[in-house]
């Protein structure tokens, strides 16, 4: 089968959806997939065209020909995305998340006229600006598609309300952990270190985790805040830790690599999200990966990863007196925080294993193109070279 994957980043950005993507696709050309990926090429450093473990890359600055309203550049990039259409002749195209990219699929739909699935990362609250052309920009991009599909029960929920035509053709498919990790360490008690990981941005809520543990390094000498990942928060991070008097016991590790996370896992006590917004939380499904308890929100999917008093322990959103409660509870109750770990890990191997994750997306391929009555082709074609 051949798949055209519209993706707003890709290899070499690094996030959660990114890493996720290339071990998908990668997978997938084992299974004897066909696949090239449209992005936007954010920086000027990075080639217009590329490959990755024998996925096709192209690369378009869709951004900044939309930011700048340059309509030569729209219109050249438009010519280069229906030439590769025309080239490639996919078989199904996957929108894999919404973005200003998508703009650009609805507009060359005409060049080569396939089935479409979408995937929805995150709840839609926080990708749709308030602007209301882009608002009509997604509505479209979900109509237009044949199926869609979202990492999270929730995600979907919001989905079929803010588009009820989409209920007949949509349904849930959750994320998968790779488990060739090393095994989990037993959890730190003596010095105990607590772990936030991801992008440091305001959705992360990593402000109400220094808050919280600023109420707790008082009461318990020795123990840590770890803070890893980058982002545009970073620095306002940094001043308040200061401001909370706290640099002495919370470290910023800054970006970590993907093939690190097991080690720093295995090194917390527990894993704390008090994220403002998720679709599926990648982060907590690592922690499960590394049987660590996780204190998060009751926000998006989250509770669909981590069970109340099964798994880790839930508080309301921005409640920072009932995160720092539920962080002492599992620090001072090591039995049951361990317990939290190893059931975690338990049901990460059943409900959110990888190799589940990719029969899921081959068999959601197969099924919209039987569903909309076409086969695969066998003609191999080489995608155009960019110029």
């Amino acid at each position: 089968m051949r798949l055209l994957v519209w993706q707003e980043q890709f290899w070499p950005q690094i996030g959660g959806i990114e890493v996720l993507a290339t071990k998908l696709f990668s997978s997938l050309r084992q299974r004897g997939y066909e696949i090239s990926v449209v992005t936007r090429q954010d920086r000027l450093d990075l080639p217009k065209q590329g490959q990755y473990q024998g996925v096709a890359i192209y690369r378009y600055p869709i951004w900044a020909a939309i930011t700048r309203r340059d309509i030569d550049q729209i219109v050249e990039i438009r010519r280069h995305i229906k030439e590769l259409k025309r080239a490639f002749q996919p078989d199904l195209i996957h929108n894999n998340g919404l973005g200003p990219s998508a703009l650009f699929q609805l507009d060359t739909v005409d060049a080569h006229v396939v089935p479409s699935l979408v995937t929805l990362h995150t709840t839609l609250k926080s990708v749709i600006p308030m602007r209301v052309r882009q608002d009509a920009l997604f509505k479209r991009t979900l109509l237009a598609a044949n199926w869609v599909t979202c990492v999270s029960t929730a995600v979907l929920d919001e989905a079929r309300q803010l588009v009820p035509e989409i209920r007949l053709r949509s349904s849930v498919t959750y994320n998968g952990l790779d488990f060739s990790a090393p095994p989990p360490a037993p959890l730190p008690f003596n010095v105990p270190r607590i772990l936030c990981l991801g992008r440091l941005i305001r959705d992360k809520g990593f402000d109400l985790a220094l808050r919280a543990f600023a109420s707790l390094a008082d009461h318990m000498p020795g123990l840590r805040l770890v803070i890893a990942g980058d982002g545009p928060a970073r620095s306002s991070l940094e001043d308040l830790a200061v401001e909370l008097g706290l640099q002495d016991s919370v470290e910023f590790l800054g970006w970590v690599s993907p093939d690190n996370v097991p080690a720093l896992m295995n090194s917390a006590t527990l894993v704390v999200m008090p994220s403002r917004r998720e679709g599926l939380p990648g982060v907590a499904l690592e922690a499960a990966l590394m049987a660590r308890p996780v204190v998060a929100t009751t926000v998006g999917g989250v509770p669909e990863v981590v069970l109340h008093h099964k798994t880790g322990l839930l508080v309301a959103q921005d409640d920072q007196e009932a995160l720092a409660e539920a962080i002492l509870f599992l620090l001072t109750h090591p039995a049951t925080a361990t317990a939290f770990g190893q059931a975690a890990r338990r049901r990460a191997q059943e409900v959110f294993s990888f190799e589940r994750y990719v029969d899921a997306y081959d068999a959601l391929y197969q099924r919209i193109l039987v569903r909309s009555g076409r086969s695969p082709k066998n003609l191999r074609v080489n995608p155009p070279a960019l110029t």
